[in-house]
């Protein structure tokens, strides 16, 4: 943080991010989650999704919000520590969506395998560009890249144990459960770069979908 003690008024009210049956019992409804953001990552996170991290200056951020660019400096150190608050916030909401998924799916691998694809698939479709910012990690210094990495990870070790659980219970045939895992992963993240929320099939359906794909990827010996 710099020492300029400028009192240029910044808005502090939050903002909020960009706002199919299954083939065994689904793991019920998941409310979309909104996030907060105060209006400087909020007017980041549109310039970044809208340009890219090296093509969005922070003067561009300053403009937009209505302050000069010492004051933003007051609030956040440099655009870097911007990128990380919005990945922060990102990681986080991703991880609510999975928590809040896997705490109503009880312990049955298949139910819980459903669920966490369902909550990515969501947080994919309903936070398109928070989600979509994960490409960007390339931008961070090797020290947040490291940090960023770890909260990231943790989706996809929870998504392993789930797999390797199914597949030690005789649920799932797949060989390969690590290669499965990222397939599982890859696909679903990749909502952020199709989805429309007035494209022919809604959030939930598209979840569903993909609830579909995952069972099938793990070779789901019922399906």
């Amino acid at each position: 943080m710099t020492n300029d003690t400028r009192t240029d008024s910044v808005p502090t009210a939050a903002g909020e991010a960009d706002t199919a049956q299954a083939p065994v019992a689904m793991a019920g409804t998941l409310e979309p989650e909104a996030a907060q953001l105060d209006p400087i990552l909020t007017a980041a996170l549109h310039h970044i999704a809208l340009h890219g991290y090296h093509a969005t200056s922070v003067r561009m951020i300053a403009r937009e919000v209505g302050v000069t660019v010492p004051a933003l400096y007051y609030h956040y150190e440099n655009k870097q520590a911007m990128l990380v608050a919005l990945l922060d916030s990102s990681v986080a909401l991703a991880i609510s969506y999975v928590e809040r998924a896997l705490a109503a799916a009880g312990t049955d691998p298949v139910s819980r395998l459903q669920a966490l694809v369902k909550a990515v698939a969501l947080y994919s479709a309903h936070h398109r560009d928070l989600a979509i910012l994960d490409s960007e990690r390339r931008s961070l210094t090797e020290e947040n890249l490291a940090r960023y990495a770890a909260h990231r990870d943790s989706i996809e070790s929870r998504l392993h144990e789930i797999v390797e659980d199914g597949v030690a219970q005789g649920l799932f045939a797949t060989p390969a459960a690590r290669n499965c895992v990222r397939a599982i992963l890859s696909m679903t993240q990749g909502i952020t770069g199709w989805f429309r929320p007035d494209g022919p099939r809604t959030a939930e359906e598209t979840a569903r979908d993909y609830e579909r794909i995952a069972l099938a990827a793990v070779e789901y010996r019922d399906l």
